[in-house]
C-alpha cells in the first residue's frame, strides 16, 4: 500500500509522504453505549496523535449532532459527561450527519475516518453507509457485515447454519410480547424443559455492552428481564444460561479471508454474577487477561472458530469475537465489530501482543481502512460507461 503507516525500532511513525492525510475518529454517539464510546475514541486518538498522525476528534451527541472537538480539550482521559453541554466545552457545532460529512469529503486531502462509536448508528452498518455515500475512507467492517455481526439473533443464525457450535437460544418479538405475554412464558417454559435449565439469559438482539440484558433465575423473573430488554430493542433473544462458564475472547484483524491474524484467546474474570454493563467497565470489578492459559491445541481451535465466523459475515478491518466455554464445550457467543479500546478492553490488549502497543494496533486499523479503499472497484457509472 501505499504511504503506509511503517514502525521504525519498535515504535510506530509515519514514512515520509503520508503526513498529507489525516485521522478523523468519531466517538460518542446516539446510543446506550455512548459512554463508553467517548473513553473508547479518546484513547484512539491519543494513541494516534502521539504516533506523529494529524488527528481531529468529532463528537457525536444523543441528538445525533455532530461537533469538532477543539485541540485544547485533547489531553487525556475525560471525565464523565464532559459533553453534556459541547459548546460550553468550545466544540464546533452541531451540524447535521450530512453537513459534516459534506465537510470531510469536500477537503483535498480527504481523512481516514476512524470508527469509534458503539452500538446503533455506529456499529450496525448506519454510519458505514454514511460515510460509503461520502465515499471517505473509514475503519472496520462494511455496511452489510456491521448490520449482521450487530443483530444477534442474525449472527447466531449465520453461525449456526455452518456449523459453529452456539448455546441453545430462542427469540422473541415485541408484538409478540404485547399481544401473548402468556403464551411467550409458556414457550419459555417450554424452552427450559427441553434445555434442561431453568435460568435463562434474556438481551436485546441488537445492542452491545450488556445493556439491556439480565439473568432471569426463575420463571417468575422472566417477565421483567423481557420488560427491561424489549426496552432497547424490538427482538430479543432468551439463551440456555452457562452456569459460570469461562468468558474467552479472540481479536481478528484483515480484509481477506485468506490473510487475517488472529491474537488470543484472552479471559474476562467478571467481578459479578456476569459480565454485565457494571462488570465491564467500572475500573477495579472485573480482571482480564491477554492469554487465557489454554493447551495449544484448543486456543489454536478458538482461534480457527473465530477467524472462520469473521469470515463467514464478510468482515473486515478488524472484530472481538466472544466465546464461552462450559468444561470441554466452547461456544461461540457473538461478533463485535467495533470493540472497545477502554483501559480493561481485551481486543487492544491481545492485538498490542502480537503488533507491539495499543498505539500499533490503532495504527493498522489504518492501514487496513486504507488498503480496503484503495483496492475497491469502482461500482458508480457514469454515462459514458454504459454498453452503447
Amino acid at each position: 500500500m501505499s504511504e503506509e503507516i511503517t514502525r521504525t525500532g519498535g515504535n510506530p511513525a509515519i514514512d515520509a509522504g503520508s503526513s498529507a492525510w489525516s485521522v478523523v475518529v468519531l466517538f460518542g454517539g446516539p446510543s446506550a453505549e455512548h459512554d463508553v464510546s467517548v473513553v473508547s475514541g479518546w484513547a484512539i486518538a491519543d494513541a494516534l496523535a502521539g504516533s506523529g498522525l494529524a488527528v481531529e476528534r468529532f463528537f457525536i451527541d444523543l441528538q445525533g449532532g455532530w461537533w469538532r472537538v477543539p485541540e485544547a480539550a485533547a489531553i487525556g482521559r475525560p471525565p464523565a459527561g464532559a459533553f453534556d453541554d459541547p459548546a460550553a466545552a468550545g466544540a464546533d457545532g452541531p451540524w447535521p450527519a450530512a453537513e459534516a460529512l459534506a465537510k470531510l469529503g469536500s477537503r483535498h486531502q480527504r481523512p481516514v475516518v476512524f470508527v469509534a462509536l458503539h452500538g446503533p448508528f455506529g456499529e450496525d452498518g448506519t454510519v458505514q453507509a454514511l460515510l460509503e455515500a461520502a465515499d471517505l475512507t473509514y475503519t472496520g467492517a462494511g455496511v452489510a457485515a456491521s448490520a449482521i455481526g450487530m443483530d444477534k439473533a442474525v449472527f447466531k443464525r449465520l453461525a449456526g447454519g455452518i456449523g459453529l457450535p452456539i448455546v441453545d437460544w430462542v427469540e422473541i418479538g415485541a408484538s409478540r410480547w404485547r399481544s401473548d405475554p402468556a403464551g411467550v412464558l409458556r414457550d419459555l417454559d417450554a424452552f427450559a424443559d427441553r434445555t434442561g435449565e431453568r435460568r435463562l439469559m434474556v438481551k436485546p438482539s441488537r445492542l452491545g455492552s450488556s445493556v439491556g440484558m439480565t439473568l432471569a433465575h426463575t420463571a417468575a423473573e422472566r417477565g421483567a428481564a423481557l420488560d427491561t430488554a424489549f426496552e432497547y430493542d424490538t427482538i430479543v433473544l432468551a439463551e440456555r444460561y452457562l452456569d459460570h462458564p469461562r468468558e474467552l475472547e479472540v481479536a481478528v484483524l484483515g480484509n481477506d479471508a485468506g490473510s487475517l491474524e488472529s491474537y488470543g484467546p484472552g479471559e474476562v474474570f467478571p467481578g459479578r454474577e456476569f459480565y454485565d454493563y457494571v462488570a465491564k467497565y467500572r475500573d477495579g470489578v472485573s480482571r482480564t487477561v491477554p492469554e487465557a492459559g489454554l493447551d495449544p491445541a484448543t486456543a489454536a481451535r478458538v482461534r480457527n472458530m473465530a477467524e472462520e465466523a469473521y469470515a463467514a459475515i464478510g468482515c473486515e478491518g478488524f472484530a472481538r469475537m466472544d466465546f464461552l466455554a462450559d468444561g470441554e464445550h466452547i461456544y461461540i457467543s457473538e461478533i463485535n465489530t467495533i470493540p472497545g479500546f477502554t483501559p480493561i478492553s481485551l481486543f487492544p490488549q491481545m492485538a498490542a501482543g502480537g503488533l507491539g502497543s495499543f498505539a500499533a494496533v490503532c495504527l493498522r486499523i489504518v492501514d487496513l481502512a486504507r488498503a480496503r479503499h484503495a483496492s475497491r472497484v469502482r461500482s458508480v457509472l457514469s454515462p459514458a460507461d454504459l454498453p452503447r
